[in-house]
């Protein structure tokens, strides 16, 4: 009998090629996104490609109910969830006196909330089991402020913190919770975050989707506990430690303003 993922954010970029990995290794998934019609893509070829089950969930995670909406409809399939990937994330670009309340509002509730009561639903039964593993994508943004994405970057520096302490409670039972932590990345969060041409962004080396997912992967099948994708930026998190919280603010807000 098939293990079974639970992906959210899972009709492309990262959770996308985490769907791929998963279903190559002969796990049956659970993909929740608010594209009905991308998810319906994805079940038909992973299916047809690996011989696994797809469910598929078309539901909105900036609605406080639907993370207790998935986990009674997975608990009503008598479905065992082995592991739980907390892909999805929004953010908005701007100043945040002019930013728009409701979108800063959906930032807290998908990248915080949902985050934290999915951990909190499936948990005890992976504990019960002695196994099972969480992966929670923070970003590089977790480790400082961040001007003109303060909401963002706050909301990363939660998932970090909330997924080590943790990772850290439940150590020894079986059960691993691992932060992945990836820099800028060729995925469609830049357009929908309407982020400008930044110099955050402006590399054209960006690694893929795909290289974050599987560096991502590898991490959480080892069960280590934070995970910073590239070189470059495990030694700007480094860095970040030395530096004044003043002089790293100021620097980030740099990097972040538009070049128009």
């Amino acid at each position: 009998m098939n293990k079974v993922a639970l992906i959210t954010g899972a009709s492309g970029g990262i959770g996308y090629e985490f769907a791929q990995l998963l279903a190559k290794d002969q796990y049956n998934l659970v993909l929740v996104s608010r594209s009905e019609d991308k998810l319906e893509h994805i079940k038909k070829d992973l299916e047809n490609r690996y011989g696994i089950q797809v469910i598929q969930l078309p539901w909105d995670l900036s609605y406080p109910e639907t993370p207790e909406k998935i986990y009674e409809y997975i608990k009503s399939k008598k479905i065992a969830v082995e592991v739980l990937i907390n892909n999805a994330g929004v953010g908005t670009w701007g100043a945040f006196a002019q930013s728009d309340w409701k979108r800063e509002s959906a930032t807290i509730q998908i990248n915080m909330v949902t985050v934290a009561q999915l951990i909190h639903l499936f948990l005890p039964n992976m504990l019960r089991q002695g196994k099972g593993k969480i992966l929670n994508i923070a970003s590089t943004a977790a480790f400082q402020p961040g001007p003109l994405m303060a909401g963002y970057y706050a909301s990363k520096a939660y998932v970090l913190s909330l997924s080590e302490a943790i990772a850290n409670e439940i150590k020894g039972s079986g059960v691993s919770v691992t932060t992945l932590c990836p820099g800028p990345t060729q995925t469609g969060f830049q357009s929908a975050a309407s982020v400008k041409p930044v110099k955050l962004f402006s590399s054209k080396k960006l690694p893929t989707a795909k290289d974050v997912a599987e560096y991502g992967y590898q991490a959480m099948l080892a069960g280590k506990t934070i995970a910073v994708h590239g070189m470059k930026n495990k030694i700007l998190v480094f860095l970040v430690r030395f530096l004044p919280r003043s002089i790293t603010t100021h620097l980030v807000k740099k990097m972040q303003e538009s070049r128009n």
